[in-house]
């Protein structure tokens, strides 16, 4: 993957793009006034990141692009913080302060719920296998402004980090986050969204295995917790106690840890 900037290439943001290159280990090309097409052509990559002031885009094959923004994270955060449940956190019996694991970030939406829940004194992890979107959201979450301040401090708690769940999962030892959680991509899509459709091209596909479930069970001190279609097998598949599944599209298993 290629990290340049906008065409406007104003100092600070030449410096971000240099130290994010540092960071995930990609190339950092001098803009140069060539287009994106043209830098693709040149170094034979289509997959391009580019940091703009104040926030960053991913431009990808076939003239694809994803610029980083919280969307329904910034939404269902706001309810939140107005005292309005959310059947996420519900699920997972979040409280302030608990440490959360999400093993599937994408652009980082429920971390971001996560993360304005738990509050200064959480933690949250968000784990993301894909370099580009790995990439994508490191920036975004330490960048984008909101305009509601404890939307862009949730953002900035969230530590991101490239890595598979499953490897991740392996390194922790028992008992040392209180919640993990799962959001795969759903085996049967349920939308052909336009936000989602790009992500899809990056984003794991595989399904989620059954040691993934057994390590997060060991690692989980309060919850583990699967995001996945309403009428989805894989709930059952993988050991998950369904709520009331009420109405919505999708819903959250649940398994719960002993103590």
């Amino acid at each position: 993957m290629i990290i340049t900037t906008g065409e406007a290439e104003a100092p600070d943001i030449v410096k971000r793009a240099i130290s994010l290159s540092q960071e995930t280990g990609c190339r950092y090309v001098q803009r140069g006034g060539h287009s994106l097409r043209k830098l693709a052509r040149r170094f034979g990559d289509d997959d391009i990141l580019v940091v703009l002031n104040g926030h960053v885009r991913l431009s990808g094959p076939g003239g694809s692009v994803m610029e980083f923004h919280p969307s329904m994270g910034f939404v269902r955060l706001k309810r939140v913080l107005h005292g309005n449940p959310d059947p996420m956190l519900d699920a997972a019996g979040m409280a302030e302060g608990d440490s959360v694991l999400d093993c599937t970030a994408g652009l980082g939406a429920d971390s971001l719920v996560f993360s304005g829940k738990g509050g200064e004194n959480s933690r949250v992890t968000a784990l993301e296998s894909s370099l580009p979107l790995y990439a994508l959201l490191k920036e975004g979450l330490r960048t984008y402004e909101s305009h509601l301040e404890a939307s862009d401090q949730a953002m900035r708690r969230i530590e991101v980090r490239h890595s598979h769940h499953l490897d991740y999962l392996k390194s922790l030892p028992d008992r040392s986050v209180d919640i993990v959680y799962f959001d795969p991509m759903f085996r049967e899509p349920i939308t052909d969204s336009a936000s989602i459709n790009p992500l899809r091209h990056y984003a794991n596909g595989e399904p989620l295995d059954e040691e993934s479930v057994r390590e997060a069970v060991r690692v989980a001190r309060k919850t583990v917790v699967l995001k996945e279609a309403r009428y989805s097998g894989e709930f059952e598949r993988l050991g998950f106690s369904l709520p009331e599944r009420g109405k919505s599209k999708i819903t959250y298993g649940v398994i719960s840890i002993d103590r």
